[in-house]
């Protein structure tokens, strides 16, 4: 078994652009995220889940939970275990009888359930290195001297460019009703 990283539930967000969901883990001790995307179902399910939301009936999630409970079993951890291509594998373990079961599954109904039994949720350290982003740090104040002088260059340029727009903002008399108003208000009259 490959070394393990234990992470938590960031955060669940919405794509700006094809509004899939991505759930996004957090390393325990290291500000190392992971992304997975996830259908809608299974965001709503992790999100019910987290803010605790009472429902009339069991989810499908809540459902496994309470199998497995009346089984005399117990969920131990989720696991992300493996990632080929694009796709991601997850694992449930499982404890019952005194023995332990790996139970293969989706990371997102892995996650449902971790959820919802309050069990660690594991990431393989191989996802992490291949998958795996650490925001960068703040840059601060120090800007390399190539940086200034294309900053430079670029703000020359730019100020010619926008030289067209002064000369108009110039000419705008603030008290002087604009066109279409003095229109309007002809209008009004008749």
């Amino acid at each position: 078994m490959s070394t393990m990283v234990e992470v938590v539930i960031d955060s669940i967000r919405v794509g700006l652009m094809s509004q899939q969901r991505i759930v996004v883990l957090r390393e325990s001790d290291a500000d190392r995220y992971l992304a997975i995307w996830i259908d809608p179902y299974m965001a709503e399910q992790i999100t019910f889940a987290l803010q605790e939301v009472e429902v009339q009936r069991p989810m499908t999630h809540d459902l496994l939970r309470n199998l497995v409970r009346s089984l005399d079993a117990r969920i131990v951890r989720v696991e992300v275990i493996e990632l080929r291509g694009e796709v991601y594998y997850g694992n449930i373990v499982v404890e019952v009888n005194g023995h332990t079961l790996d139970i293969d599954s989706r990371p997102s109904d892995a996650l449902a359930l971790a959820v919802r039994t309050n069990v660690p949720i594991l990431v393989s350290q191989e996802v992490m290195e291949a998958a795996g982003i650490v925001p960068e740090e703040d840059i601060g104040d120090e800007v390399p001297l190539d940086s200034e002088i294309l900053e430079s260059e670029e703000s020359e340029e730019g100020e010619n460019r926008l030289s067209v727009f002064e000369d108009f903002i110039e000419q705008i008399d603030p008290d002087k009703p604009d066109d279409d108003e003095e229109e309007k208000g002809k209008k009004k009259k008749k």
